[in-house]
């Protein structure tokens, strides 16, 4: 059996200001981030795992359009620093954000980084809940990359994001992983 040492990390939105902009709040949810993803580096974590749209606040409550500015390609400049950090402290890093395709098509994706740095590739949350207090068919369209795999340095490893979870758990075991990642579940620090 393998030993694969993972990491967690979720964040509380450190910029409450209603007036902030969303690059502020996103720039300062990044910041905090750091240095927690620097530490699990220097504690030897192997498998690194971000939260939710992990550079923003859980914006899905509201109906304010302002969020989809945050949103980046994948690859983009939030994915480009995260390989640099998975290839400075050789760790596997998922990393949850909000992907814009193009105009108006926009994922809640997580992107998967290799050890090495290299980009391996993303998944796409394919369940979206829309009930009262989770307005998230306002924001994400499903996921069209069905359920992949991606062979890390570390482990073969599946990804999915909250409510996606009907079957996936079991497309991800029948596809050989042997780690699967549901951003949904963390340790709160």
């Amino acid at each position: 059996m393998r030993k694969v040492v993972g990491g967690l990390i979720q964040m509380s939105n450190p910029l409450n200001d209603p007036n902030a902009s969303v690059a502020k709040i996103s720039a300062a949810m990044l910041d905090k981030h750091l240095p927690y993803i620097e530490e699990a580096g220097k504690k030897g974590v192997q498998l690194l795992c971000l939260q939710e749209v992990f550079n923003s606040p859980y914006f899905c409550p509201s109906q304010d359009a302002k969020w989809c500015d945050i949103a980046e390609p994948i690859p983009g400049p939030t994915i480009a620093l995260m390989q640099k950090l998975a290839k400075k402290h050789e760790m596997v890093i998922i990393v949850p954000i909000y992907e814009r395709e193009m105009a108006g098509v926009y994922y809640n994706t997580a992107a998967v980084i290799d050890a090495d740095g290299s980009y391996l590739g993303k998944y796409r949350k394919n369940h979206i809940p829309h009930t009262s207090g989770f307005w998230e068919k306002f924001f994400f369209k499903p996921g069209n990359l069905g359920y992949p795999v991606f062979k890390t340095r570390y482990a073969t490893i599946g990804v999915y994001i909250c409510y996606t979870t009907g079957t996936s758990p079991r497309v991800l075991a029948c596809s050989a992983c042997t780690v699967r990642k549901s951003s949904s579940i963390r340790r709160l620090r």
